[in-house]
């Protein structure tokens, strides 16, 4: 049977999240980052990247010079190369199953691009999104370049995950960005910043309150997300939010039961 280790079931437990340092090597960081701006490009021709989709930045980007400058996140990856590679890996894999058990889906994945100029997420609780029969969800948060407080990091709020899910109102800025929700009833001061260097791996619990703030760099700050899910889960998104979820493609990724 699979397992964390000790301080990792600990820290899971009392916070809601941990980091594995250097998880995943430079060469993998570099190839998600190739493959994901040949998606960008191919979609910028017109060519077809289904079942990618790419999610332009609201906010227009006046540095951008490559269709990639210009984009948020692309969504639907777990099924594509190097992502589907890294989302049904061994080793990622026994992560999850030590908090999920041996039956896996894997229902969601994200290249964020967080380019130059990009505005950051504010806080939020991805279980919100997720009004699923089954919780929580388990989030894979790998930094593909180095993420920095200056570039955009981002902020958890250490146990909250142990909050219910709380009340979420759309994105009050300006050119906030499609989905873009945000949690205004709690007291987010005991927050504290992930930093990280590219292939570090955050872990982390759907109920967990975490933001991302905005990049005032020169470079981006590029990450790739996973959401697994206990096989077996049933997507109410219908019943929440009166329409399927098009980016929710459940992938069975482990099965271990007779």
């Amino acid at each position: 049977m699979t397992t964390l280790s000790a301080t990792q079931r600990e820290q899971w437990e009392r916070d809601g999240f941990f980091i594995v340092a250097a998880f995943a090597s430079r060469e993998t960081c570099s190839a998600m980052l190739d493959a994901a701006i040949a998606i960008t490009r191919g979609a910028a021709r017109g060519d077809t990247v289904c079942p990618a989709v790419v999610m332009p930045e609201a906010k227009r980007n006046p540095f951008a010079h490559e269709p990639e400058d210009s984009v948020s996140k692309i969504f639907v990856l777990h099924q594509y190369s190097v992502f589907k590679e890294f989302a049904q890996s061994p080793a990622v894999l026994d992560l999850v199953e030590g908090i999920l058990g041996p039956d896996l889906d894997c229902f969601l994945s994200q290249f964020i691009f967080k380019n130059r100029t990009a505005m950051g997420q504010p806080w939020h609780q991805d279980s919100f999104y997720f009004p699923f029969s089954t919780a929580p969800q388990v989030g894979i948060w790998l930094a593909v370049t180095e993420a920095t407080l200056a570039n955009g990091c981002l902020h958890v709020l250490p146990g909250s995950q142990r909050e219910n899910v709380h009340s979420h109102i759309p994105d009050r800025r300006p050119n906030a960005n499609y989905g873009y929700l945000e949690i205004v009833d709690h007291d987010m001061s005991r927050a504290v910043a992930v930093t990280m260097q590219p292939g570090d791996l955050l872990v982390f619990h759907s109920h967990l309150m975490h933001q991302s703030t905005d990049n005032t760099t020169d470079g981006i700050r590029a990450a790739m997300v996973y959401h697994y899910t206990r096989a077996g889960t049933v997507d109410h998104s219908v019943e929440r939010f009166g329409r399927p979820t098009a980016i929710n493609v459940f992938v069975p990724v482990r099965r271990r039961a007779a």
